[in-house]
């Protein structure tokens, strides 16, 4: 991690699907750099969890929310305000994928990659922006994905997704270019997370492969030849929130050892 000790002391930073895999890696780059973290998930058992495994203390702080429910998200920002202070920080990391050909690809599947992909990261920079936009200072992170700047077959739904979160941080940061407030996205490859566990089990069930041959499946576009670490998207996600980045707005930066060039 690159060091960026106590350059956020004093900034309260939201990151949403805290609980593991970006977030949780996000999280901790965040306290390493001084600012006090809100974790925000799902699973209130999860969010516990992390919390007591990145050291707990006065600093951090859960909240356990559905980001599709509008209701749920501002109540939940409403606390984490009060308990943690004004909120600086908004990293919108909650996401969910789901692979299936476009042909299969229902109704009830599209609505659920956009209300947690797109819906979520809405409704959760529109209960931070006022505020931000008064105080004229935030930054704002969608951890969107490459698959928000290049299509993949058999997750159009997801792609479809990735794309908007990506079209709605072009717009805004251009809105609030002279207020203040950045506005980016960091874009994963495959990420050795849990949502990669699930892409190679599908593989390995539809395809018989070997969990090796599913692995090798999903790295041919990668011109490095491996999977991206949480770690690496939370350093590039500390970078854009560092006092330093305030020129950096509107941007999709790919994390993904050359996919996207």
């Amino acid at each position: 991690m690159t060091d960026h000790a106590e350059t956020l002391g004093g900034r309260h930073a939201v990151v949403t699907g805290g609980g593991s895999g970006i977030g949780a890696a996000t999280a901790a780059a965040l306290l390493q750099a001084g600012a006090r973290v809100t974790l925000m998930g799902r699973d209130a058992v999860r969010l516990d969890a992390q919390r007591a495994a990145l050291g707990g203390g006065d600093r951090i702080a859960c909240a356990s929310v559905d980001v599709t429910d509008e209701t749920a998200v501002e109540t939940a920002f409403a606390q984490a305000a009060d308990g943690l202070g004004p909120i600086d920080i908004l990293v919108n990391n909650a996401g969910q994928a789901q692979a299936a050909p476009f042909t299969r690809t229902d109704a009830a599947l599209w609505r659920r990659m956009l209300d947690v992909n797109l819906t979520g990261v809405f409704l959760c920079t529109r209960a931070v922006l006022p505020a931000m936009l008064e105080r004229k200072s935030g930054r704002i992170v969608n951890v969107a994905s490459t698959a928000g700047q290049t299509g993949y077959p058999y997750v159009a739904a997801y792609c479809a997704s990735k794309h908007g979160v990506i079209g709605l941080m072009r717009a805004l940061a251009l809105e609030v270019a002279t207020q203040g407030v950045t506005v980016n996205a960091v874009c994963p490859g495959y990420t050795e997370t849990e949502l990669l566990r699930a892409s190679l089990d599908q593989i390995m069930q539809k395809t018989s492969r070997s969990e090796a041959e599913a692995r090798s499946q999903l790295l041919r576009h990668n011109p490095q030849q491996r999977f991206v670490t949480p770690e690496e998207v939370a350093n590039a996600v500390l970078w854009l929130c560092a006092p330093g980045s305030s020129a950096i707005t509107g941007q999709s930066i790919s994390v993904s050892g050359g996919e996207i060039t």
